[in-house]
């Protein structure tokens, strides 16, 4: 996600720095930014927006990182241009956005979370076109100054995406059952292909199963924060999804053809009238 923002980025701001702890991630990024390092303070060096681009456990740790920063009031200053503008691209809101209250004044943050990616991670798989004209959600908090909403709105206008503001617990719930309920039950149909005992099973497989089981793919680091951080909505939306299977469990038992097209007919209905 970082990368692909910076390859979006490129040329629409005066300069851009990337931080990554992984060496060959800072070797890829300098072709994307004017300055890559390893050095999370060095990296921030008069910078007037971070944007943390990292799973959601490791933002946190972040935002917890950003206090060591504060500025001393007493000489020597130091570097941070201050107020500094914080953004994320986390999954989840409400772990980031309670953290990001917790910052010091010299802070002004807001959440983000761009409604896009892929299965796969790293800079290797950067994408500048990944967030055109997709939804990129902003979650201001109170404090959140004008200045910081209007830059976060023209960052989102200037990489193609849509901004539509959403609390972060609304914004929870309705991840919960558009992403985060796809990817426990793609996990889950891939459980159930690997406790066949019949090696003939990955032959079979056609684009339905890899289109269905696609996000089993995703890096687990990344999906386990969201489950953790996300637990009750997740939770809630796999109640609802477990109810819907149980009621198709019950009318395929019964064999009746023209229940089972009913029960059928309005998800297909609606998924064709949405992804044309």
């Amino acid at each position: 996600m970082g990368g692909s923002l910076a390859l979006a980025l490129r040329g629409r701001c005066a300069r851009m720095v990337g931080v990554d702890r992984d060496p060959v991630a800072v070797e890829l990024a300098r072709g994307a930014v004017d300055f890559s390092t390893p050095d999370l303070a060095s990296g921030l060096r008069d910078c007037n927006l971070i944007v943390l681009a990292t799973p959601v456990r490791s933002i946190l740790s972040l935002l917890s990182a950003l206090q060591s920063l504060i500025p001393d009031p007493q000489p020597p200053t130091s570097n941070l241009r201050l107020p500094i503008s914080v953004l994320d691209l986390g999954s989840t809101k409400a772990s980031i956005v309670s953290a990001m209250d917790s910052l010091p004044p010299p802070f002004d943050p807001i959440g983000g979370h761009p409604m896009c990616g892929r299965e796969v991670a790293g800079f290797a798989h950067a994408d500048a076109d990944l967030y055109r004209g997709r939804t990129f959600v902003l979650v201001p908090l109170a404090r959140t100054s004008k200045r910081t909403r209007v830059l976060a709105g023209e960052l989102v206008a200037a990489i193609g995406a849509n901004a539509v503001e959403l609390a972060a617990a609304r914004h929870d719930a309705l991840t919960a059952i558009t992403s985060h309920l796809p990817y426990a039950a793609a996990v889950a149909l891939m459980q159930a292909a690997l406790s066949s005992n019949d090696d003939r099973l990955w032959d079979m497989t056609a684009s339905g199963f890899r289109d269905t089981s696609r996000l089993a793919a995703s890096d687990p680091t990344m999906m386990v924060d969201i489950l953790i951080t996300n637990r009750a909505a997740i939770l809630d939306a796999l109640a609802r999804y477990r109810t819907e299977l149980d009621s198709l469990i019950a009318l395929i038992d019964r064999a009746d053809p023209e229940a089972l097209s009913d029960a059928v007919s309005p998800a297909q209905a609606k998924r064709s009238r949405m992804f044309k």
